[in-house]
């Protein structure tokens, strides 16, 4: 981030409305500046995301993470991924409620993250 120094001319003998002025239009400076950045981070750190959405009545899979699902996950020989499950709901685009059965003991409630699709046939698989 660049930071503009004051000129030599502008440091000496300034009246109080003038440096304020000043001093206003260097901070409306470094926050064009900022946001400026923000934006390129948050396009390079964006690049390779895919966005994926899914709708009502959509199957999806569910990734069994360790921490969520640790009796299906207690060898490294067993699945990592369950389903097809039914979405019933969008909560919203991060965050989806599934139709589960009742053997699994968790929240019905998933991140994006946790879902993937097989196929994108709309049918069971």
């Amino acid at each position: 981030m660049d930071l503009l120094s004051l000129p030599m001319s502008e440091r000496l003998n300034l009246d109080g409305n003038k440096k304020a002025e000043y001093v206003r239009t260097l901070h409306e400076k470094v926050r064009t500046n900022i946001e400026k950045k923000i934006q390129q981070y948050t396009r390079q750190a964006d690049k390779g995301k895919k966005k994926v959405t899914f709708e009502p009545r959509d199957w999806v899979w569910l990734h069994l993470r360790k921490e969520l699902f640790p009796e299906k996950r207690r060898s490294i020989l067993l699945p990592r991924g369950d389903g097809p499950f039914q979405v019933l709901e969008k909560i919203n685009d991060n965050a989806y409620n599934l139709d589960l059965p009742g053997e699994y003991n968790v929240s019905s409630t998933f991140n994006v993250s946790d879902l993937f699709i097989r196929c994108r046939s709309r049918s069971r698989f």
